[in-house]
């Protein structure tokens, strides 16, 4: 087959080397000029992927294209393509629509029977402030569209005096000129659950999924994009059922194609959800690939085509642990560090070793692998196990045998889940027998 991916960094650089070891043609346009080093000699780049078009149109059934982000409307331009014969997968208009606009996906979830926290939506920095004056609470600050998760803020304080205060002062530009939204703070254990949609319908089994985007572990420091995930195809049904197979019906209404993560707080009052993805998660795809036993090429051919209503999968855990160096979890374009950074290994890799590296910012310089791209995901290496504590025992012994300058990664991925976290889930009811 053959594959274009469209983007502005390079993604999905791990799922491009995966359709390459499968025999499946790939080519990919980057429009960032600081990530064309990402998979540079191991990915064929193109500069203009509409001059690729007839390369894909050619391929008939077997030509198709990746899009990789929400960002500059993509979505309408997907369903377009799609108007005009070409089999994409990513997302669609109405995908981006509800990941970027918050409050939006908050009414779409109401009106498909979901419980939804308290919402209200800003687009003025001073009437937030007020609000939070004059309805002093506890709630979590969340930007509208592809923003650095940085800039969100989950308050800590009941009074949200330390909400006000991170408002007050917040001088990025960019969140700056951004709606944002005010939720009110659920506890609770968060947790996603996501599956492939195909146009028509989602394909089984979905996927459970439990982030950890804090920078240090103990999960303080920053919001980041994401420093690792605990996720399996295991006892999936019944969330899903409550959650994502609410939205078939307008998902197949407007045409999207691609992955959908759904990210909640549960509790023992219920299911609230937060956000959706509408796009291949990043790094999730890469931590989902080892549970993945139908390869990615065959299961991506399925979606453009719908001729497959489920696939195989492995039981157990996958947990993800993302390698990080300098700037991380900034971009360079706001912090100069380097790159071309060497990437070597502590003794020889096996297939299984390398089944379970994904390369993210990473590329060839005179044959040599060295860091590369604008946000210092380098790599995220997993470990699978019947639970969640083995999965993580691995992906911690791999992490160990990688060396890169400065890097820097968690090794309690998955330990506050296996302690307690699941036995609660399980409890509430939440999980299959």
């Amino acid at each position: 087959m053959r594959f274009l991916g469209v983007g502005d960094c390079c993604d999905l650089g791990a799922l491009y080397l995966r359709l390459i070891e499968e025999g499946h043609e790939v080519k990919v346009s980057i429009s960032n000029p600081l990530c064309c080093g990402t998979m540079a000699g191991l990915v064929e780049q193109t500069e203009d992927w509409r001059a690729e078009l007839a390369w894909i149109r050619a391929g008939g059934r077997e030509g198709l294209i990746l899009f990789e982000n929400v960002a500059e409307n993509r979505g309408e331009l997907q369903d377009a393509l799609r108007r005009d014969g070409f089999m994409v997968i990513g997302g669609s208009a109405y995908g981006d629509r509800l990941e970027n606009d918050r409050a939006y996906a908050q009414r779409i979830l109401q009106d498909a029977g979901l419980s939804i926290a308290p919402t209200w939506e800003f687009t003025d920095r001073m009437a937030a402030l007020e609000f939070l004056e004059q309805r002093p609470g506890r709630y979590v600050l969340k930007f509208n569209g592809p923003k650095a998760a940085i800039d969100n803020y989950v308050g800590e304080l009941k009074d949200g005096r330390d909400l006000r205060a991170y408002l007050r002062k917040l001088t990025h530009a960019e969140a700056l000129a951004s709606s944002f939204v005010l939720m009110t703070h659920v506890e609770g254990v968060e947790m996603g659950v996501g599956a492939y949609f195909d146009g028509e319908k989602f394909l089984i089994p979905a996927c459970l999924d439990w982030e950890h985007k804090r920078f240090f572990p103990g999960d303080l420091g920053e919001l980041t994009g994401e420093m690792g995930t605990v996720v399996t195809y295991e006892r999936s049904r019944r969330l899903f059922e409550r959650t994502l197979a609410g939205m078939e019906k307008p998902l197949r209404e407007h045409g999207h194609c691609g992955y959908v993560n759904l990210n909640t707080i549960v509790n023992e009052d219920g299911i609230w959800p937060l956000e959706f993805t509408c796009r291949f998660g990043y790094p999730g795809y890469a931590i989902l690939t080892p549970l993945q036993q139908t390869g990615w090429g065959e299961l991506l051919a399925a979606m453009a085509d719908r001729s497959m209503s489920a696939f195989n999968t492995r039981g157990g855990f996958s947990v993800g642990i993302v390698l990080t160096i300098p700037p991380f979890p900034y971009p360079r374009s706001q912090v100069d560090e380097p790159v071309g950074l060497p990437v070597f290994f502590d003794g020889t890799l096996d297939a299984q070793d390398r089944q379970n590296m994904h390369y993210c910012e990473l590329g060839l310089d005179h044959g040599e692998l060295v860091t590369s791209g604008i946000y210092g995901w380098a790599m995220v290496v997993t470990g699978v196990g019947e639970t969640i504590s083995l999965a993580q025992q691995r992906a911690n012994r791999l992490a160990e045998r990688v060396r890169i300058p400065n890097v820097r990664y968690r090794r309690d991925i998955g330990e506050q889940l296996a302690a307690r976290d699941y036995a609660r889930v399980e409890r509430m009811g939440l999980l299959d027998e």
